[in-house]
């Protein structure tokens, strides 16, 4: 699912449609986006849904992590967490969620922390040759698993803070909304912006996190 369709239009913008959707999450706290400054994509195993996290600058310089999954068909029971529809002149009508909502979402994270895993590399192609695209964000699990099973559903979910937690096949995650924010210890996805040597904890998996 890294291929990127290059000359392709969307509407609304992928930036549009965040800052028609953030005055309503508790987490932004009335800021307004100033800018994108990075993504990053999980690869679902099936090629079904699209898998993509931005982080964005705000006015007041803070960096907001949004998980979005891009759907080609409504995700079933899931309109609380849509966040709305996109015309894409390639793909058509795409129904964009809170990735946070979405169990694909949930699966290709506990899979990417518990086995080490990165980011898909993201691509085009011009004259039937693949051209890679350089990563604004590395990203990679702490685990080393083979495998993990597939996650399937969301049990729950509820905005802590700065914090998004998600309750997902036996998994406690634990999401940094605002980048910087505390997440305490487990296993987790940790992710480095352009050339800041510093990384970011961008999401741990907790045990015993309360339901």
């Amino acid at each position: 699912m890294g291929i990127v369709h290059r000359g392709a239009s969307i509407t609304p913008t992928k930036q549009e449609l965040v800052e028609a959707w953030l005055p309503s999450r508790p987490w932004a706290g009335g800021r307004l986006i100033a800018e994108k400054v990075a993504e990053y994509r999980l690869d679902d195993p099936a090629g079904e849904v699209g898998v993509e996290t931005i982080v964005w600058r705000t006015d007041d310089g803070v960096l907001l992590q949004v998980p979005l999954t891009y759907r080609s068909a409504p995700l079933p029971d899931a309109a609380e967490h849509l966040v709305t529809t996109m015309e894409h002149s390639v793909l058509g009508t795409r129904w964009v969620y809170d990735g946070c909502g979405d169990p694909v979402w949930a699966d290709t994270l506990v899979r990417t922390v518990l086995t080490g895993g990165r980011q898909t590399p993201m691509f085009f192609e011009k004259d039937g040759e693949r051209v890679d695209i350089p990563s604004r964000m590395e990203v990679r699990g702490s685990g080393d698993a083979a495998d993990t099973p597939q996650i399937d559903r969301i049990e729950a979910l509820r905005d802590e803070g700065a914090t998004t937690v998600v309750d997902a096949g036996g998994h406690h995650v634990v999401l940094a909304r605002v980048l910087g924010t505390p997440l305490g210890e487990g296993p987790h996805l940790a992710g480095a912006i352009g050339d800041d040597p510093e990384p970011h904890v961008l999401a741990v998996l907790r045990v015993g996190w309360p339901a």
